[in-house]
C-alpha cells in the first residue's frame, strides 16, 4: 500500500479541481470528515484536505479550459523535463510545461490513451495515506491496458505483475526499486463499457464502505458501484460526487496497519 516515503514514480500528491470549491469541501467534509483549509489569498482559492490536522489531498478551482471536475494523481519526479521528454517519447502529452510552485515544481500531463496525470518535485507530500480516510491505491482505467503499462514503464520505471482478478486481467504497479510487492501503490484495468475516458481513480480507506456509500449518497452522490467484496483484496465501492468527480473506497483485506 501507500506510503509516505515517496521515490520515483511514486503518488505524492492529490487533488481535485472543482467548479464549486465551497461545494465539494463540504461534501468530502460529510463522508470523510476532512477539513479544508485555504492556502492563502494568494492561492487563488487553492487549499488542504486535512484528517487530524494531517494533509490528505487537496482543492481547488478548475482552471483548464474545457476541464471536467476530476481527481489528479501527482508522481514524484525528481527531474520533471527528463520526465516530460519521456512522456513525448512515449506518445503522451505535455498540458502543462514544468512550471514552479512553491519551493518545487510541477507539471500537468496526459498519456497516449487519454488519461490525465501530474507530477511533482517538492518538499511537500501527503501526510497521512493508507489509513482510514485517506488514500490507499491509485488505479488506471484505460483502454489499452499493456500499451499504458509500457508507456509509464518508461517514464517512470515502473515494474507491473498480473493478478487474478473477476471477469479482467488485473495488472499490479510498483515502483521501479526495492521490493515489488511493498512497492505496490496502485493497478491498471481495462476500461468498461459506459466508465467514460480513460482515467486515474483515487482509492479512499474506510472502515465501512457501505456506511461511506449511504453517507455520500445522501449528501448528493451517485453510486456506480455499490460496496462489494473482492476475493484477497477487500470490498470496494465507486462513487461520483455531486461535482461528478469520481472516486472509490477499498476496506482492504486484510486491514492495513
Amino acid at each position: 500500500m501507500l506510503g509516505t516515503d515517496f521515490r520515483t514514480g511514486s503518488p505524492v500528491w492529490l487533488d481535485l479541481g472543482s467548479p464549486d470549491t465551497d461545494a465539494t469541501a463540504a461534501f468530502y467534509g460529510a463522508v470523510f470528515g476532512w477539513q479544508f483549509a485555504s492556502a492563502g489569498p494568494e492561492a487563488g482559492g487553492y487549499g488542504f484536505f486535512l484528517k487530524d490536522g494531517r494533509t490528505v489531498a487537496a482543492l481547488g478551482r478548475l482552471t483548464e479550459e474545457g476541464a471536467a471536475p476530476a481527481w489528479t494523481t501527482y508522481f514524484h519526479s525528481d527531474d520533471l523535463a527528463a520526465t516530460a521528454r519521456h512522456v513525448t517519447e512515449g506518445g503522451g502529452t505535455v498540458r502543462v510545461e514544468p512550471m514552479s510552485i512553491g519551493e518545487g515544481s510541477m507539471a500537468r500531463f496526459t498519456d497516449p490513451q487519454g488519461a490525465g496525470f501530474a507530477v511533482l518535485r517538492s518538499p511537500m507530500g501527503l501526510e497521512r495515506t493508507s489509513e482510514d480516510d485517506a488514500l490507499v491505491w491509485v488505479e488506471l482505467h484505460t483502454t489499452d491496458p499493456e500499451s499504458a503499462i509500457r508507456f509509464y514503464a518508461g517514464v517512470f520505471g515502473w515494474r507491473s505483475a498480473e493478478m487474478t482478478a473477476p471477469n479482467m486481467t488485473y495488472q499490479v504497479l510498483s515502483i521501479a526499486d526495492g521490493d515489488q510487492q511493498e512497492g505496490a501503490f496502485g493497478g491498471v484495468a481495462p476500461l468498461q463499457g459506459g466508465q467514460g475516458d480513460a482515467r486515474w481513480v483515487p482509492y479512499f480507506a474506510v472502515a465501512d464502505p457501505a456506511a461511506v456509500v449511504a453517507t455520500a449518497r445522501d449528501n448528493g452522490a451517485t453510486v456506480l458501484m455499490p460496496a462489494v467484496d473482492v476475493p484477497d483484496v477487500g470490498t470496494i465501492a465507486w462513487l461520483s460526487a455531486p461535482d461528478q468527480s469520481v472516486f472509490a473506497l477499498l476496506r482492504p483485506n486484510p486491514r492495513q496497519g
